[in-house]
């Protein structure tokens, strides 16, 4: 774990986000993800914001020896979505929205480096193109793996297909719902193989489970069209 950079960063929990710096970067990235789609909104951000606080608590517990920085797994999960090249407008650019909304919050140099580069890998598509660059990151900066899995996690399941759906409606309409349900064996039922924390893993199974048994209903539902 980074040694304490400031007083702020190294206070509970509680008083973190009672703090200038979470409270700047909350407000910045509710009013950022009011211009995306339900799919990715903040009830997105938030759910992941939860499900990293519940895996960063399962793993603390199970391995009290682990050091992680839970400051940054907060703000991390808060950032992932700004800059989404799904969603990214033209002039815009990721990382220097991310170092801004940091700085301007009063978030130390060296912390807002290892908050960039733990937002810069979390997406799926990131993992499948340089997986060997992401996992030589998560063994230097452990907190990574818990923020990929919250954000995978919000993307399987019963949220998972919800959102699933919400997406090809807002951005890939062509796809029509037969297209959302190929999704499901494409990409989202893959993603339980690539949980990185033993408390990802159980919830992934659990959330994986779901996708096929809503697949397996929706085949059904439709055997008898030719």
């Amino acid at each position: 774990m980074d040694s304490p950079v400031s007083p702020t960063l190294t206070t509970a929990t509680r008083d973190f986000e009672d703090s200038d710096l979470y409270k700047g970067v909350y407000a910045y990235v509710k009013d950022y993800m009011s211009r995306y789609d339900i799919s990715h909104d903040m009830s997105h951000i938030i759910r992941v914001l939860a499900i990293a606080k519940h895996i960063y608590a399962e793993e603390l517990a199970a391995n009290p020896w682990k050091k992680l920085h839970k400051q940054a797994i907060i703000l991390a999960a808060l950032l992932h979505d700004v800059g989404d090249k799904k969603y990214l407008q033209p002039g815009e650019n990721a990382e220097t929205m991310i170092v801004d909304v940091l700085q301007k919050n009063g978030c130390p140099p060296r912390f807002v480096s290892k908050v960039v580069l733990i937002v810069e890998h979390v997406s799926y598509s990131s993992e499948v193109k340089r997986p060997q660059l992401v996992k030589a990151i998560v063994a230097a900066h452990p907190e990574l793996a818990i923020v990929q899995d919250a954000d995978r996690l919000d993307a399987i399941g019963a949220v998972g297909i919800a959102r699933c759906f919400a997406f090809g409606g807002a951005k890939a309409g062509d796809r029509g719902l037969e297209g959302c349900i190929d999704h499901f064996g494409d990409k989202l039922e893959r993603i339980e193989g690539m949980m990185k924390t033993e408390t990802g893993k159980v919830m992934a199974a659990e959330r994986t489970q779901r996708l096929i048994d809503f697949r397996g209903w929706w085949e059904e539902e439709n055997s008898l069209v030719s």
